[in-house]
């Protein structure tokens, strides 16, 4: 089994609305991934998502932690994707910072 991937971004925004970018953020996303999902599952308990989706045959699960100043990120790639783990890494972190941007 491969050790999770784990992102961490920080933001200025509190709670709430980092929640809030996120839940508008995963909406978007999700629209994205129903084209080549054959299933996904979200659930929001409090701050936490918990999310799970086969995509090209692939499981992938995890969850997004919002907490006041960072949102942590875990999860868990079948092994040909951890193959990739780190191109994955990189791009959920650039959508995720651009998601959580303090706008002016």
């Amino acid at each position: 089994m491969n050790k999770p991937l784990t992102v961490t971004i920080p933001h200025q925004l509190g709670r709430e609305e980092a929640k809030r970018r996120l839940v508008t953020g995963i909406g978007q996303a999700r629209g994205y991934l129903e084209t080549v999902a054959s299933r996904i599952e979200e659930q929001w308990t409090g701050d936490r998502l918990d999310f799970h989706l086969v995509a090209l045959a692939q499981a992938v699960s995890g969850r997004i932690d919002v907490l006041d100043d960072r949102v942590e990120m875990e999860v868990q790639l079948p092994w040909a994707l951890g193959l990739l783990a780190n191109k994955i890494k990189d791009r959920v972190q650039r959508q995720g910072t651009l998601m959580l941007e303090k706008k002016s």
